[in-house]
């Protein structure tokens, strides 16, 4: 039988070591360049669905859009990193933003449901990947 071995560059081999060890650094930069991307698609989202289409004037403050942001990256319990888009709480009347982003996307009873993140979450995919690759080649080029 034939053998063959290979040996790898040594810049190469270095890079991949570096890379390793810089880990940490890394993914939360790259997680939440793509959680921004996430979080302006969802912005332009709820900033159409709000006050759009009421039988009354709206009585929007844009609290609940101010409220919009991610999170620094963090890990779970399980040991994956991630971000979250959500709203900052609680608004200043004591209310809860999360209850009145759930009441928006799903409606209540005479309240039709107006869906801002669902719709958001799958228009953003493509892009929030891109950004992801780009700063990741970004940042192991730094290396």
């Amino acid at each position: 039988m034939a053998r063959s071995s290979f040996k790898m560059p040594e810049d190469f081999l270095l890079k991949v070591s570096t890379l390793a060890e810089k880990t940490d650094e890394i993914i939360p930069k790259v997680l939440e360049a793509g959680g921004e991307v996430v979080k302006a698609k969802v912005k332009a989202n709820l900033q159409a669905t709000v006050g759009s289409d009421t039988k009354l004037p709206s009585r929007s403050t844009g609290e609940l859009i101010d409220a919009l942001d991610v999170t620094p990256a963090g890990v779970d319990r399980d040991g994956n990193y991630n971000v979250k888009v959500g709203f900052d709480e609680p608004r200043k009347e004591g209310e809860s933003n999360a209850k009145l982003a759930n009441i928006l996307e799903y409606g209540k009873s005479g309240q039709p449901a107006k869906p801002f993140l669902k719709p958001a979450k799958t228009a953003s995919r493509n892009a929030c990947i891109e950004a992801m690759k780009r700063k990741l080649d970004e940042e192991i080029s730094k290396i």
